[in-house]
């Protein structure tokens, strides 16, 4: 499952298609309020550079930029808040928040929680390490991960599992930095955020079937929530 959960089922793919250039349309918006020119800002080269790779409409895309440089006249305030708690079975969760309004999004996330258990501020943060999270792909047979971490000053790197592409993992500070550079080391990066990796994750292997489907019910829950940007999970795998 990784540090950033994702849903694996293929029926919710369309569903999933419109919440992701939502998600991405307030990543936009907040970078843009640095400055509308990707090229000055890079920050919002990033999540522009992931816009268009997952075939977000022009039209949406300008409109996000401009709305969050605030050319459009129209105010916009996105609060970033993470809740910290368990999934069923104690399986440490961190869910990123953008929101326009908490006294919503709280009692929102209280429900949700109640088949796991909503944690306090550094009641589950201190297992994880924030980071920098790069996902690519080889440009070429021959590419080599490690060499490419070790040549764009990546600290780690996650290797690709089937249907996924390598995440290389870099101090947050260094996002920007590894990213500009895995291109010349054979690597397209498909998407680059700033993100939670669990220091001691839990082994599916110690759950049973039915307590996994449990633990994904409750995560493709917390994930389809219209404020939720990102939810990271401390399972292994």
């Amino acid at each position: 499952m990784g540090a950033q959960w994702k849903a694996k089922h293929k029926d919710l793919a369309a569903n999933a298609k419109g919440r992701l250039f939502g998600k991405l349309a307030k990543e936009i918006m907040i970078a843009a309020r640095n400055g509308a020119d990707p090229a000055s800002n890079s920050r919002l080269r990033l999540v522009v550079e992931q816009a268009r790779k997952v075939s977000m409409p022009k039209e949406t895309l300008d409109r996000a930029i401009k709305k969050g440089a605030g050319l459009t006249g129209e105010a916009v305030h996105f609060e970033h808040v993470i809740y910290e708690g368990f999934a069923p079975h104690r399986v440490p969760v961190m869910v990123e928040c953008l929101t326009d309004n908490v006294n919503r999004t709280a009692p929102e996330m209280r429900v949700l929680f109640r088949k796991g258990q909503l944690g306090t501020s550094g009641s589950v943060s201190w297992d994880f390490d924030h980071v920098g999270m790069i996902e690519a792909e080889p440009t070429g047979a021959g590419a080599d991960p490690e060499v490419a971490a070790i040549e764009a000053g990546a600290q780690d790197f996650e290797p690709a599992g089937e249907g996924n592409a390598t995440v290389f993992l870099t101090d947050p500070t260094d996002l920007d930095l590894v990213s500009r550079a895995l291109p010349t080391h054979g690597f397209t990066v498909l998407a680059a955020k700033l993100g939670y990796k669990p220091k001691n994750p839990v082994d599916p292997a110690s759950l049973s079937a039915e307590d996994l489907e449990e633990v994904e019910v409750f995560l493709a829950a917390i994930d389809a929530n219209d404020d939720v940007q990102n939810v990271f999970v401390g399972l292994a795998g």
